[in-house]
């Protein structure tokens, strides 16, 4: 007769997976909040680190979860947390999310679940492929923030002050998260 498995047991699993859950959310969240405040000196305008967060969470939880820990960022700032940056300076809530810089962070959430989607696929083992993953989360964080800016400034004031300024500094978080990613990937 078979041996039925005790229903604790059974459950072990699903919890283990909730706090797991439960903790990638709470460290991810505080990763991006940090990361939103870290300014880094670069031409021609300071860079944060904060799309360098959202994909490797988004490579390294994979699509599921790492865009359920970015959107939970962004509802935690949504809500009136100061976690995005510029906040409180800049407005918080609903008047942040809907001001310029509402469009990339709608852009996170898309941009770390299709990063993720490519790592479940390969795309963190190897250094190109992981710059390759980086840089398609990059395309759709700049091309939601862009097509944003847009609707409120037009096209040239978009591409003006909401990509150009920003190709630079995309190309070396771009090259710093693969090299995360790919080391995070070899010590699994």
């Amino acid at each position: 007769m078979p041996k039925i498995p005790h229903p604790a047991a059974a459950r072990a699993p699903v919890m283990q997976q909730l706090a797991f859950g439960f903790g990638a959310a709470l460290i991810g969240s505080l990763l991006l909040a940090l990361s939103a405040r870290v300014q880094v000196p670069f031409w021609p305008v300071p860079m944060t680190m904060q799309t360098l967060a959202v994909l490797v969470i988004g490579m390294t939880l994979r699509s599921r979860l790492g865009a359920m820990v970015v959107a939970i960022y962004v509802l935690e700032g949504l809500v009136g947390l100061p976690v995005f940056a510029g906040t409180p300076e800049r407005g918080l809530g609903l008047a942040y999310l809907l001001g310029p810089t509402g469009g990339y962070l709608v852009g996170f959430v898309l941009a770390a679940y299709v990063a993720g989607w490519l790592a479940e696929r390969g795309y963190g083992r190897t250094l190109l492929r992981a710059v390759l993953a980086q840089a398609a989360g990059t395309a759709i964080i700049l091309s939601v923030g862009c097509a944003w800016l847009a609707i409120q400034f037009g096209v040239e004031k978009a591409i003006t002050v909401g990509l150009l300024p920003f190709v630079l500094a995309s190309l070396v978080k771009i090259g710093l998260g693969a090299a995360l990613v790919v080391g995070i990937e070899r010590r699994r």
